[in-house]
């Protein structure tokens, strides 16, 4: 017989693994790496004296790395496609243009709306930080606003934008993961999504004003700087209009991103022919090293590169492989299965299955997962008391994918804090959008408010 862990023990095993990674990423500010290879050590020893067999292990080991290959490969062109895109001018050219554009005094409200539009038109969280979000950090920081305000904005416009676009990997999970029709999925989100961004928009113009007089001097240097430095030209929107080009045709992530870096490739030549082979290697490879002169415009550009990605990569492999264990010996499962059977009401359903959600990027820190295990676990409970697949689908992403970025172990909360250079502890009290989505959709499974029933699905 396969053996099992009991619901107690699963519970037991959980919460040690949240006080081990809570306290060494948030009291000890350690890198999420050791905790979580600590955790997954810890948890194989206990396993193997309960009575599960090396093999049983390895093989659950295997079974969570084998879904990372594609988020590997992608983190690793993300990282090229940063470093060519700040050699040829690209995101250089954003930040001025930006300058331009985006209002000083109203700055941190403009980036979350920039972020949800460019979120929405390609479909990815990911690609927004690491390449508009890139720029617009840096005009936030020239603009002396709150690095941890600014990258809440960017996070916040990029999760909105991912989770509303009907290009977005994991909104098509969800509607997927339940059941759901992809469009009327979109639509029924609005319910919580609307209220989440009204709420956001109106928190980054409170606290998100800035002083145009006190800035105008340090944007004049900053602008001065780059226009010296790199090659400031309206050639540079050729990257972003493929990038938009290929989420619009509906191009995978990898062939877009080999595309994207090909063509700056080809505007770093156009503009330095006699570029040597090696240094463009090297770009890819370390990332760019600025050398301006002016100390906050070099640390804002020193970036990218496939080795910066690394940090990322690892925490990936590890993550995955702890929710690899957790899920081929059954902790989870174990852990979930009293609540799903016993819940009747659907605010209580709506809120075990939020929490849940919560849960699984706490205890595991993979996006997918956070939406594949609750979804999974909470199907019959939701077609039990007549909800429909569309309600389900909401919840996952409320408490699932977007919730992600909130986490330090987490993959998307790594990726975030390591592309845009603040903590995810300094960021996560401005990630207004991830914070109050749950949050709503609590208050719609409590109110009934654009729930959905499967007799009224249609309406």
């Amino acid at each position: 017989m396969k053996k099992t862990v009991g619901f107690k023990e699963s519970v037991a095993l959980l919460l040690l693994m949240l006080v081990i990674l809570g306290t060494g990423v948030i009291h000890f500010g350690l890198a999420p790496n050791v905790p979580v290879l600590m955790v997954i050590g810890l948890l194989l020893g206990w396993l193997r004296l309960r009575g599960f067999s090396w093999g049983e292990l390895m093989a659950g080991i295997k079974e969570g790395i084998s879904t990372a290959v594609i988020p590997i490969f992608i983190f690793l062109l993300i990282g090229a496609l940063i470093a060519v895109w700040i050699q040829a001018g690209v995101i250089p050219s954003l930040m001025v243009v930006g300058f331009h554009l985006i209002s000083a005094r109203y700055f941190a409200p403009s980036v979350f709306l920039v972020c949800s539009l460019v979120g929405v038109a390609i479909g990815s969280g990911f690609t927004t930080i690491s390449t508009v979000g890139i720029a617009l950090f840096g005009m936030g920081t020239t603009l002396g606003v709150s690095p941890a305000l600014t990258a809440g904005a960017i996070i916040s416009g990029a999760v909105f934008g991912d989770k509303m676009s009907p290009l977005s990997d994991s909104t098509n999970l969800a509607a997927a993961v339940a059941g759901a029709d992809l469009f009327a999925h979109l639509k029924n989100m609005l319910w919580s999504t609307i209220p989440a961004f009204l709420c956001s928009l109106a928190g980054f113009f409170a606290l998100g004003l800035t002083s145009h007089q006190a800035t105008s001097g340090r944007l004049a240097s900053t602008v001065a700087v780059l226009s010296s430095h790199f090659a400031i030209s309206w050639w540079a929107a050729l990257p972003i209009v493929l990038m938009f080009a290929c989420a619009w045709r509906r191009v995978p992530a990898i062939p877009t991103l080999f595309l994207n870096i090909a063509v700056t490739i080809g505007l770093i030549y156009a503009w330095r022919p006699n570029f040597r082979l090696q240094a463009l290697v090297n770009l890819i490879q370390d990332g760019y090293v600025a050398k301006t002169g002016n100390q906050a415009v070099d640390s804002l550009l020193t970036r990218g590169g496939i080795s910066a990605m690394m940090g990322t990569v690892a925490l990936i492999l590890m993550t995955l492989a702890l929710g690899g264990i957790l899920m081929h010996t059954g902790i989870i499962e174990q852990a979930m299965a009293p609540l799903t059977a016993r819940l009747t009401k659907p605010g209580r359903l709506i809120f075990v299955a939020l929490c849940a959600g919560i849960g699984v990027n706490l205890f595991v820190g993979e996006q997918y997962l956070s939406v594949i295990l609750p979804g999974n676990a909470f199907k019959d409970a939701f077609a039990r008391i007549k909800l429909a697949p569309l309600a389900l689908s909401r919840v996952l992403e409320d408490g699932g994918s977007v919730i992600n970025y909130l986490i330090p172990w987490g993959v998307a909360g790594s990726f975030a804090a390591g592309t845009l250079g603040v903590s995810v502890t300094a960021f996560l009290p401005f990630t207004f959008f991830s914070l109050l989505s749950p949050l709503f959709s609590f208050l719609s499974g409590l109110t009934g408010i654009g729930l959905k029933w499967q007799e009224n699905v249609q309406d």
